[in-house]
């Protein structure tokens, strides 16, 4: 019988048509003759899914079901397909925990937890897997004096919301005078704003997920943007170059590839995951920047580049990270 899965789209942030992107290329690579696909649209408003005709039926929050004319519709597994709160910050995932619907992401903890940048650089920090740059955080509503921060760390530095993605928000400061602009700008996306030293070098990011209990880690990407850093434009509207897999030497490979599984088994990731890393220029060690729980999925997007580099198609990934969330379900 086939498996009835909830593609889970939308989200409360500026992230929200990008999830509908990924959604579209998740469903289209989920193997019909395996698995009922049905999208579910969240936004804070409502939570819906969109019959053939257009009629908007509501999920019942009780069970997450529902109510067809054909009959109740209760889900075998969510695919969470959301960027952003709620998706990609644990608030759906500890919901799916307590009405016991297993779903396709890290669970509420770990979602958490790396999508708080500075909480995620502190923790893997204190595992001593990879270098983390030096970072001061600020709250909205605490007292910052512009003039210590200048004397934690040196100049040029990034400006970033701590709880986005996409790149909403940041900016690249090198100079005092920019410095509280790119702080108002990050306040905007987010009440706390995470200012980090710039690390020059190349960036690196790969692809990692766990089948069976086995870690496996996707061919990296190259990042090369022709604007000042990986902006939204250069994620989302083509403003970059993306070299997969990434010409780089065999060590550097094999060194990426074992930081990328051990932050993944330490922080106890599951799905696939995204790592964006920084080969330091002048030391040539990688330094670690984020982990994106939910990596953006449209067609062109890095993690679809990088399996297809494999010599997988997307059905089959998708259809095993699937049958992973059973095997773990039927194993409790």
């Amino acid at each position: 019988m086939k498996k009835k899965i909830a593609l889970v789209a939308g989200g409360y942030s500026g992230e929200y048509v990008i999830s509908l992107g990924t959604a579209v290329t998740i469903e289209k690579n989920l193997d019909a003759s395996r698995f009922d696909v049905y999208k579910i649209i969240i936004d804070r408003k409502e939570w819906y899914y969109e019959t053939a005709s257009g009629q908007k039926v509501q999920i019942d929050k009780n069970d997450f079901s529902l109510n067809l004319e054909s009959g109740k519709v209760t889900f075998d597994a969510a695919f969470i397909a959301i960027h952003g709160s709620p998706g990609e910050d644990g608030r759906l995932q500890g919901y799916f925990d307590m009405i016991g619907l297993p779903y396709s992401t890290c669970n509420s903890i770990v979602s958490a937890l790396t999508f708080n940048k500075s909480f995620c650089n502190k923790v893997l920090k204190d595992f001593h897997v990879v270098n983390i740059a030096n970072s001061v955080v600020l709250y909205r509503h605490v007292p910052y004096s512009l003039g210590a921060i200048m004397e934690s760390l040196k100049l040029p530095v990034f400006v970033k919301p701590n709880e986005s993605g996409s790149s909403l928000g940041v900016s690249k400061v090198t100079s005092p005078e920019q410095l509280m602009g790119a702080i108002e700008k990050s306040f905007a996306e987010d009440n706390q704003v995470l200012i980090e030293e710039f690390i020059e070098g190349r960036e690196l990011t790969i692809g990692v997920y766990a089948i069976n209990g086995k870690i496996h880690t996707l061919p990296p990407t190259e990042i090369i943007s022709k604007n000042e850093f990986f902006d939204y434009e250069a994620k989302y509207q083509g403003a970059s170059n993306e070299i997969t897999p990434a010409q780089i030497p065999e060590d550097l490979l094999s060194q990426l590839n074992r930081k990328a599984e051990n932050i993944y088994l330490h922080l106890n990731c599951k799905g696939v995951v995204r790592m964006d890393f920084i080969l330091n220029k002048h030391s040539n060690e990688l330094y670690f920047l984020e982990v994106n729980t939910m990596p953006g999925q449209s067609e062109n997007s890095i993690v679809p580049q990088q399996v297809r580099a494999t010599g997988m198609n997307l059905m089959d990934f998708y259809g095993r990270l699937l049958d992973e969330v059973f095997r773990v379900k039927g194993s409790r």
